[in-house]
């Protein structure tokens, strides 16, 4: 039985002007739950994190949905940036990662797809 879809995006190279910005994540996350048709539980967390090592340091964030959650982080010093939605209804893998490419501009996004479930 599936229990849901959980896509995985490794992406490199973001534009670093547009990924320490916390409005501008802020305002992905925001739009990628209106565009994959999901419902927002609460707010947004989203806060600086490892800023003791600016190799790793940057924003994460996790955003509740009605069926499971949207997560990422974002590290400054590269650019590179990694989000996860994991939900048990389908949502569009494509409008996803276009909407990603949209807001953060990475040169290369990697994604993995995993049904979930026993």
């Amino acid at each position: 039985m599936i229990w849901g879809y959980h896509t995985i995006f490794d992406c490199k190279s973001g534009q670093k002007n547009l990924i320490v910005r916390k409005d501008n994540i802020c305002n992905f996350v925001e739009d990628l739950v209106y565009r994959i048709d999901m419902k927002s539980y609460g707010d947004l967390q989203i806060a600086r994190f490892a800023t003791h090592n600016p190799s790793i340091g940057g924003y994460s964030f996790c955003q509740m949905i009605e069926t499971s959650n949207i997560t990422g982080h974002f590290v400054d010093s590269t650019g590179d940036f990694y989000i996860d939605i994991f939900s048990c209804k389908d949502y569009d893998i494509n409008i996803a990662q276009n909407t990603i490419d949209e807001y953060f501009k990475p040169k290369e996004i990697r994604k993995t797809f995993i049904e979930r479930g026993v």
